[in-house]
């Protein structure tokens, strides 16, 4: 405790905050959504937000302690997504049944430590190039929410700009109080929609079915391996932190577990808020940014206790806002991406493939975006080296040098 207190700093609980309300703001509302396609009560909501909030929050700061290293978890967007189809066609003790099944299977790969080995085969450009099409539509957005708040998205941008080089260490930070001062200032604070209230847990007994480990299982194992824990590692890697995958996704996995009966579909680790979190911007010291980790986690324990409240907080604020905020806090991410995945003059092809790919947002088969970028941009890094004659490799290398 001497150590976090003593490594403690502004900069890196501003970023651990930001990175937990970007965490609420998009993939909860698909959680809303698959809970009204499944026609749960409120109190199953509740529960479940619950679930995913104390799991997320006592990995996080768990995690983040150990390894001194800003380790962010959060619930799976892409299974949460998947959920909104499947959830329909079956009962919730089904569902709970596939959770503990694809736990179970996700915590045998992180033990067996075949997730590393693959990891360390991924090159670095491609890996970069990957990230930086993850992040892209959040930089986009940034200025989509122009249309709908041109005064508040431009006075938030400016105070980016402006701060970034007076004050570069806390320009996040500025920006989220200038948007919320002028969305107060202005009326656009819905203060009718603020409630309080607390969270409740709900024991929810599983049933195990052949019909949901197929269609619910199986599928969360893939979404969480490909869509979440490869885009997650990738940000650490390019980040410099060469924390093993293998205890994280165990971890991650038999926190599930514990959590699954009371609604908790998956625990995985952050790709999108962890890159907030690894950056400068946190702390010029990389040692000392694990403190956003565990910053990050003791916000989703606050907000995960008070469900109902974080729901309304939520709604309270305008959309832009949330949107505009984000786009600026990864901007740096975005920009450090980009200039990782085009360093290596012979890998600039492959990782234009990633990029593209992954920022294309398509889904092929039911996998993500992030995972065909991989295996296409994969594909064009070994077919460009297979054709490449040995001299030109030497010239790459020598130009690499230089």
């Amino acid at each position: 405790m001497k150590g976090l207190m003593r490594d403690f700093s502004l900069s890196a609980a501003v970023a651990g905050f930001i990175a937990t309300v970007i965490s609420y703001a998009g993939p909860l509302v698909i959680i809303f959504q698959a809970a009204d396609a499944a026609h749960l009560s409120r109190e199953l909501l509740s529960s479940w937000v619950w679930a995913i909030s104390i799991g997320s929050a006592l990995l996080g700061i768990g995690l983040s302690l150990r390894y001194r290293v800003p380790i962010i978890i959060a619930w799976s967007a892409p299974g949460s997504a998947l959920l909104v189809a499947l959830l329909p066609g079956i009962s919730m003790n089904e569902a709970v049944g596939a959770y503990l099944l694809s736990s179970l299977i996700i915590f045998l790969v992180g033990i067996s430590g075949a997730f590393d080995r693959v990891i360390s085969k991924l090159p670095g450009a491609i890996a970069a190039a990957m990230l930086a099409g993850i992040l892209l539509r959040f930089g986009t957005g940034l200025f989509v929410s122009l249309q709908g708040q041109p005064g508040l998205v431009l006075a938030m941008f400016v105070t980016y700009q402006v701060c970034k080089r007076l004050l570069p260490r806390y320009a996040v930070m500025a920006v989220l109080v200038v948007g919320c001062a002028i969305a107060i200032l202005t009326g656009q604070l819905h203060r009718e929609a603020l409630v309080i209230g607390l969270a409740t847990p709900v024991w929810v007994t599983p049933q195990f079915s052949l019909s949901a480990t197929l269609n619910v299982a199986l599928p969360l194992v893939m979404v969480a391996l490909t869509g979440q824990f490869v885009p997650g590692m990738a940000v650490l890697r390019a980040s410099g932190y060469a924390t093993p995958a293998s205890p994280i996704i165990a971890c991650s996995a038999l926190g599930t577990a514990l959590l699954a009966p009371f609604g908790c579909h998956g625990l995985n680790l952050a790709a999108i808020t962890a890159a907030i979190c690894t950056g400068r911007e946190a702390h010029e010291d990389p040692g000392k940014r694990y403190v956003a980790g565990v910053v990050g986690g003791l916000c989703y324990l606050v907000l995960g206790i008070f469900g109902a409240t974080l729901v309304s907080l939520f709604a309270a604020f305008p959309k832009e806002l949330i949107a505009a905020l984000a786009g600026l806090a990864l901007f740096a991410a975005i920009a450090g991406a980009l200039a990782n995945a085009m360093a290596v003059p012979h890998d600039r092809e492959a990782a234009l493939v990633t990029f593209l790919t992954t920022a294309s947002g398509m889904s092929l088969f039911g996998l993500s975006a992030a995972f065909w970028g991989l295996i296409f941009g994969m594909a064009a890094h070994l077919l460009s080296g297979a054709r490449r004659p040995p001299h030109a490799t030497s010239s790459s290398a020598r130009e690499v040098a230089r």
